[in-house]
């Protein structure tokens, strides 16, 4: 890659591009043509249909990459074991946090009872994205994959819904950290998704630089965020010549240590 090109890359990264959703285009050597896409996994009525020129970035692509194939119907959480009571892995302060939360967004305790702690962390997750509004048919991810359904347009998966289970499956204490982040972050987790809404509807970010709120432990920011960023970026890095479109949540392309950030750094 002469000098030229990487400044043109260098630039992308920083600053990207006129687009009316949040995305950065990158440029690797080997004519590898990236456009990330910062989704998001639930979305609203109001992020449907996904905007013209993005449907047909897709369709010219190569290929679409996303963290998983969601299209499907079948529960990544089947197998499942059943876990000992709460109230025998959760202190007394967390447990009745949990409870209180529940009980205003009119979940069952009972039925959580017997879950991981991560996946209940999940569900708690989920739970408030529907209540500002958000649905998994609305989901950024969602809508490109069935965009493409029908067409010879590939999907690349850089993970897959079994391999993020069994992510989530290895956190140390049953992914305490997880909920215990949940718990303590919950009002900044509900700013965070309206700021993301606000990126599909209003104005995306005008850099991969962008500050945001951190909802994460530094261990637990360490495993879902930085350690995939770099399992993903040595995946992009071995992609054959090509236009992809690459559709990952929009806080692996934001703020400290993102993906575009670790793409640059591997080229220069």
């Amino acid at each position: 890659m002469g000098l030229s090109d990487r400044i043109k890359m260098l630039w992308r990264t920083l600053i990207g591009a006129s687009y009316s959703w949040p995305a950065l285009d990158i440029l690797l050597p080997g004519n590898r043509h990236l456009h990330l896409v910062g989704s998001i996994h639930m979305g609203t009525r109001d992020m449907s249909p996904l905007p013209p020129k993005l449907l047909k970035k897709i369709h010219q692509a190569d290929a679409l990459i996303v963290e998983a194939d969601v299209s499907g119907s079948e529960s990544p959480f089947g197998s499942l074991p059943d876990y000992p009571p709460l109230a025998e892995r959760l202190s007394a302060d967390d447990l009745q946090t949990l409870e209180k939360l529940t009980n205003e967004l009119g979940l069952s305790l009972t039925l959580l009872d017997s879950q991981p702690l991560w996946q209940i962390a999940m569900v708690l997750q989920a739970t408030q994205a529907q209540t500002l509004g958000l649905r998994a048919d609305y989901g950024i991810d969602y809508q490109m994959l069935n965009s493409v359904r029908g067409t010879n347009t590939r999907v690349i998966e850089l993970e897959g819904a079994q391999n993020q289970v069994a992510l989530l499956r290895q956190l140390p204490d049953d992914g305490l950290s997880l909920l215990e982040d949940t718990l303590t972050h919950w009002h900044t987790n509900a700013r965070l998704l309206q700021v993301m809404i606000g990126w599909w509807l209003e104005q995306p970010p005008t850099n991969a630089a962008t500050s945001l709120p951190n909802t994460f432990s530094e261990t637990l920011y360490d495993v879902l965020m930085h350690q995939r960023n770099l399992a993903w970026r040595d995946m992009l890095l071995a992609l054959p010549p090509g236009r992809y479109v690459v559709a990952v949540g929009a806080l692996h392309l934001y703020g400290e240590g993102n993906l575009p950030a670790m793409l640059a750094a591997a080229i220069k």
